[in-house]
């Protein structure tokens, strides 16, 4: 089979390469996957680099998620198991960590449905308990990331905020579905926030940013408002002042999406039928912009690591539904 491998860390672009190896093996308790399709994300460039939390050994695949077949024909959603990651025609899962597809959705919008939103979910829902009604701020609202978490303020009520980087990001958030649109690059969103609530502020924060977003979140959040800390795509770690929080009283509320499938995995599958439920309805719909074949997955990360994509870019290998 076709699969692109790691064999020293880099610049994606760099140290992806494609080649032909063995299908692998699954090992106790997991599953071989056929690759329907395969989203990227951004941990697929920290993997490249050698900067992500998890660092398997080389070489390996990248791809952490995909919508794959099992051998008796079953669609599903999946986290890979590395160093067998998804940007290749076969990969490997746990099998206890299949979810069914939706059927609402084709291969490349169930690829994206996964990790990204229920990054979302768990962090509106679970961490920050957001209510209908209330200001959702959403930084980089047209990414892969932040456009999910824009679809499910929306679905839970909540009037968003969208602050992104250039005027064709613009278009893209609004046609998500944001209230507001800021362009961080021409209008100091702090300011756009505070004229936006009457001087209250953002009650909830989606910062899968860090840096510069995170400092200027905290002067714009509300009494009793909540920063979910989703990431930091800046590659920039900011310190938080806990003196202002104290004295603004505001939560800063970190989110670690795959700590749930250790310390509760049951709420992953619960979220997945909400998930699923919203997808059926059409509240949700993975924005998919750019569908690329397996080979220029290596150039499709090395644009999602550089921040200048929108929505999702999925690989589809040869002969996969487009």
């Amino acid at each position: 089979m076709q699969a692109w491998q790691v064999h020293r860390n880099g610049e994606p672009r760099e140290v992806m390469t494609l080649s032909d190896t063995a299908r692998p093996e699954p090992g106790p308790g997991q599953v071989r996957l056929k690759v329907r399709a395969a989203d990227v994300n951004f941990p697929d460039a920290l993997l490249c680099r050698g900067e992500y939390q998890v660092r398997p050994p080389l070489p390996f695949t990248p791809g952490v998620e995909i919508c794959g077949e099992t051998e008796d024909g079953r669609r599903v959603l999946a986290t890979t198991a590395l160093p067998h990651g998804g940007f290749a025609e076969y990969a490997l899962a746990e099998e206890a960590g299949l979810l069914p597809a939706p059927d609402a959705l084709d291969d490349a919008e169930a690829a994206a449905l996964h990790i990204g939103y229920q990054t979302g979910w768990f962090g509106l829902h679970r961490r920050a308990h957001l209510q209908a009604g209330e200001t959702l701020l959403v930084h980089a609202a047209a990414g892969g990331v932040g456009s999910a978490a824009v679809q499910l303020g929306k679905a839970a009520g909540a009037r968003v905020i969208g602050v992104v980087g250039g005027p064709e990001k613009v278009r893209v958030a609004e046609e998500l579905g944001c209230d507001l649109v800021v362009d961080r690059r021409q209008t100091d969103f702090v300011a756009a926030v505070k004229e936006a609530t009457g001087g209250k502020g953002a009650d909830v924060v989606y910062d899968p940013v860090g840096g510069e977003a995170y400092t200027k979140s905290a002067k714009c959040v509300a009494f009793e408002g909540r920063i979910v800390v989703v990431g930091f795509a800046s590659g920039s770690i900011p310190a938080p002042a806990l003196n202002h929080a104290l004295v603004k009283n505001y939560a800063i509320l970190g989110l670690h999406w795959g700590l749930y499938a250790v310390k509760d995995p049951a709420s992953i599958g619960a979220c997945h039928a909400a998930l699923t439920e919203l997808a059926t309805k059409g509240s949700v719909k993975p924005l998919v912009s750019d569908r690329v074949p397996l080979a220029d997955a290596a150039d499709a990360v090395q644009r999602v690591a550089a921040g200048t994509t929108t929505g999702r870019l999925v690989v589809l290998p040869e002969g996969a539904a487009a």
